[in-house]
């Protein structure tokens, strides 16, 4: 399969850190109220989540916007604002992860996506590993990716996406087209919070699945953290918004949740305004497959697992 032709020899490779993030529940009023009226108390965002991965389903799980794996951030006397966003922009999916404090130092993961609202980046590490992690070690990330460019489909604007995993995507030029794999096709419409914000190079905007029947049209019953998926008529070079005939890609980062507006999570990679990104199904077009991570190269933990 031909490389895709790029500028990632000139793509700057920068480091970022973060300290693993504790779980954030609202102590006051931790209620989630769903579209029908119930209310749940349930675990979320945040932490080291020993038991969900990429490649596992992103609706089995008792949870609400559940990050699998380890998530990061910055605390309250680091969040300058711009510090906050270097680590949140400039982490991209793929990227090298590799725990510098506490006893997993040097282990190495893969930063797997990136969750808005929280701000905070979602890596994946072996079992192993995270069963040595605890909250506030920290993780330094080797930054690259954005400012990557497709030499020969200018128009397609690619962000917060691993060179290296660009290359292990299948993807391949047909004509003026860029074929990518992916599981599932869905339209803007059904796309929630993250809806117009103002850039797409951080965070996430979430698959509104309240509605059951376009659950069932779309098969978003079989979708897995860890998937890339084409979302049509999504135009997300300038923010995220709506425009006929755009078509953005995007990896599933996160699990999904009862309140209304929001499901699984989608960080951009790739998008583009023109009929440039042509879809193709296939089941194994995750990153957990490319990466050789997650659900796809480990066995589901039998029973509870103890983490420390």
């Amino acid at each position: 399969m031909p490389m895709l032709k790029t500028n990632s020899q000139y793509c700057v490779i920068q480091s970022v850190i973060g300290g693993i993030a504790h779980p954030r529940i609202p102590l006051k009023n931790p209620y989630l109220v769903d579209q029908g009226g119930g209310v749940h108390i349930l675990p979320g965002v945040g932490g080291i989540t020993y038991n969900v991965a990429v490649g596992d389903s992103a609706f089995s799980f008792a949870g609400d916007h559940v990050e699998p794996g380890v998530s990061i951030t910055l605390d309250e006397r680091e969040r300058d604002g711009a510090s906050l966003g270097a680590l949140c922009i400039l982490a991209c999916i793929g990227n090298e992860a590799r725990v510098a404090s506490g006893e997993a130092l040097q282990a190495r993961g893969f930063v797997t996506g990136k969750h808005g609202g929280v701000e905070h980046v979602i890596v994946d590490f072996a079992p192993s590993v995270l069963d040595k992690l605890v909250v506030g070690d920290r993780i330094q990330i080797k930054a690259v990716g954005q400012g990557l460019k497709l030499r020969d489909f200018p128009d397609v604007q690619v962000m917060s996406l691993d060179p290296e995993l660009l290359q292990k995507m299948g993807i391949v030029a047909q004509g003026n087209q860029l074929v990518v794999p992916v599981t599932h096709v869905i339209p803007a419409s059904i796309m929630g919070s993250g809806t117009g914000s103002r850039h797409s190079f951080s965070g996430d905007f979430d698959i509104q699945v309240s509605d059951t029947d376009l659950t069932q049209k779309y098969g978003l019953e079989s979708l897995r953290l860890g998937d890339v998926i084409a979302i049509r008529d999504a135009d997300c070079r300038f923010g995220r918004s709506i425009k006929s005939d755009a078509i953005t890609i995007g990896v599933v980062v996160h699990g999904s949740c009862v309140v209304s507006g929001h499901g699984p999570g989608v960080t951009v990679i790739m998008t583009t305004s023109k009929k440039l990104i042509a879809p193709k199904m296939e089941q194994d077009a995750n990153i957990a497959h490319y990466l050789g991570i997650g659900r796809f190269h480990r066995p589901a933990p039998q029973g509870r697992r103890r983490g420390k």
